[in-house]
């Protein structure tokens, strides 16, 4: 069987940003806009970092996938290694069924560069909102590995 070590970035960003020092390599501004028909998904996103802004806009295989792509391709310009990056794994746990609509979802995504494997996770009413904060963690967790190695 094989066995792999997997980094919790939730964790670890979360003690970063306690200390005083700490800077988000990026900033994600005005949130992200995602229209969905359920056929084609769109998001856009705007995204700050080194001086720069980035507005991008990306479809996807549904809502999740149109989040991941536009968020990548905005990166990709302002941190290259990011292009390395896959989402290995997603995974939407409803946290208490009886509340129905109203529930709380846990989403979960494994991510590699293609040699470390770290996950992320987020609880939200919103499956869509827990899944953007996912996919941005995931994607600072990489841009800080990488600038730290």
């Amino acid at each position: 069987m094989l066995n792999f070590e997997i980094q919790d970035a939730t964790r670890e960003l979360a003690i970063a940003r306690a200390l005083k020092t700490y800077e988000p390599p990026f900033q994600i501004i005005d949130n992200y806009r995602l229209i969905d028909n359920g056929i084609d998904p769109e998001a856009t996103v705007q995204i700050e970092a080194n001086g720069r802004e980035i507005h991008e806009a990306s479809t996807g295989n549904g809502p999740v996938d149109a989040l991941a792509k536009v968020l990548k391709k905005g990166l990709i310009p302002l941190f290259p290694e990011i292009e390395s990056v896959a989402l290995v794994d997603y995974r939407a746990n409803i946290m208490d069924a009886k509340r129905g609509t109203s529930t709380e979802v846990e989403v979960t995504i494994l991510f590699t560069n293609g040699n470390d494997v770290w996950k992320v996770y987020a609880v939200s009413e919103n499956i869509n909102a827990a899944s953007f904060r996912v996919l941005v963690d995931g994607f600072e967790y990489a841009v800080l590995k990488y600038h730290s190695a």
